[in-house]
């Protein structure tokens, strides 16, 4: 159903882009928008949105598909919340793919520096 709608956000991107530079060149923005995912905005609502789902569905499938979904960063982020995948274009996903190894290492070693504390 979603599907249906996405002309309409491809047309809302080709006409923010018009705008858009202006904003990241005044640093109204950080970041695009389009390319990376805000963690304080719409980040903590996806956040909020994979809780309430698994608390509905424990085993509820979630990912994020498109140009975010091959950003490092917004990789990252995906799998600190518990997302079960991302998606992204074809000559993004070896970016992608490395960046889900990072923040799986980063992950792990957390895990293990917290267990080294303990003992001792």
């Amino acid at each position: 159903m979603w599907q249906k709608h996405l002309p309409n956000l491809n047309r809302v991107q080709h006409r923010a882009e018009k705008f858009l530079f202006y904003y990241l060149k005044k640093r109204i923005l950080e970041k695009n928008p389009f390319a990376v995912l805000d963690r304080r905005g719409v980040g903590q609502l996806v956040k909020m949105g994979i809780e309430l789902g698994r608390k509905a569905k424990y085993d509820l499938e979630v990912g994020i598909c498109g140009e975010h979904g091959g950003d490092p960063s917004s990789v990252e982020f995906c799998h600190r919340v518990g997302m079960n995948y991302v998606s992204c274009s074809p000559y993004r996903v070896p970016i992608a793919r490395l960046a889900a190894a990072h923040a799986a290492i980063k992950d792990r070693q957390k895990v293990e520096n917290s267990s080294h504390k303990g003992k001792g």
